[in-house]
């Protein structure tokens, strides 16, 4: 028995595919300083901190144009709760592995858990006129701006996206403002209509790719193919670049990144999770001199593993923590 395949609509998979590329490649810049092959400022720098920002903002903007188009096929709703549970699950993948890895800085509310979340509440947008979808969208991007406040500090509270400083955590996408790029792409497409674009199913491409379809469009194939399978990707690519370059590391082929940077490298990553320039500087001094009082560790991992949890606690004992 063959059972048809889904009807897709293929710019739409071909501009996921593409932000998986750059996903990919963001995530490589980020391993390549880590493991001290570039300095190790790039990683932190602003140019790159922006480039992660357009990056998630492109994934979640899709996420919500995919609302309405799944809506407008008049599926149901059993669609909806797999793929909510598909997403849910790696999710909660992502909290495993990292905690294991990286336990003072693992991923408890990354983009993945915030496209599950911000999904469940763009539901009721999707019966909605596309205004209430734009004026969500709006009012979730100045959340922050006009309701942060030191009643939202608590770490239980962090996935909100209203505490004064962002937490110690290696991806962090809280539901707000982060939400406001669902919200946003649930208007679009509803502002678009679904017809926007036009759907191409795998028969049709594959009698076009017979026919001699110009080389253009194998790009644009390999692009939606990555697309379709963006979930898998996302779960596997870092793994793989983190393990690549682990056993690199292992074999002694990691150079041994700069001393001089660490303080500028460390202070930066410090300010960009929310710290005050100035504590962050002597927080980051501070994990320069213990480290060099203790004797650094030769291996590579365990270097950076252990400059970071000196890093942390020189940052805890700056702010007066007991």
């Amino acid at each position: 028995m063959t059972v048809a395949a889904p009807m897709r609509l293929a710019p739409l998979d071909a501009a996921r595919g593409l932000a998986v590329v750059a996903m990919v490649a963001y995530h490589l810049v980020w391993d390549l300083g880590n493991f001290g092959y570039i300095d190790p400022d790039i990683p932190y720098s602003r140019g790159e901190k922006l480039l992660g920002h357009v990056i998630a903002v492109s994934f979640l903007f899709i996420v919500g144009v995919s609302l309405v188009l799944a809506q407008s096929r008049n599926a149901g709703w059993a669609p909806f709760w797999r793929r909510l549970a598909r997403v849910g699950a790696a999710a909660g993948l992502v909290t495993l592995g990292t905690y294991v890895a990286f336990p003072q800085a693992y991923v408890f509310f990354g983009i993945l858990h915030c496209i599950a979340l911000a999904s469940l509440l763009a539901a009721p947008l999707l019966f909605a006129p596309w205004p209430a979808a734009l004026l969500a969208a709006l009012g979730a991007a100045l959340a922050p701006t006009f309701l942060a406040s030191p009643v939202f500090d608590a770490s239980w509270l962090s996935w909100i996206g209203l505490s004064t400083f962002e937490p110690l955590t290696n991806d962090y996408q809280p539901i707000l403002p982060w939400s406001a790029a669902v919200f946003a792409g649930v208007g679009a497409a509803k502002l678009l209509g679904p017809g926007a674009g036009a759907p191409l199913d795998p028969p049709a491409r594959e009698s076009r790719d017979r026919a001699g379809a110009p080389s253009r469009f194998h790009g644009e194939a390999a692009l939606a193919w990555l697309g379709r399978h963006s979930l898998a990707l996302y779960l596997l690519h870092q793994p793989a670049l983190f393990g690549a370059f682990a056993a690199l590391a292992y074999f002694g082929a990691t150079p041994s990144p700069p001393a001089g940077g660490f303080v500028d490298a460390c202070a930066q990553s410090c300010e960009a999770s929310g710290g005050e320039r100035s504590v962050c500087r002597d927080a980051c001094a501070c994990a320069a001199e213990r480290a060099g009082e203790e004797g650094a560790p030769t291996e590579a991992k365990a270097r950076a593993s252990r400059l970071e949890e000196i890093a942390r606690d020189c940052l805890v004992e700056g702010r007066g923590a007991p």
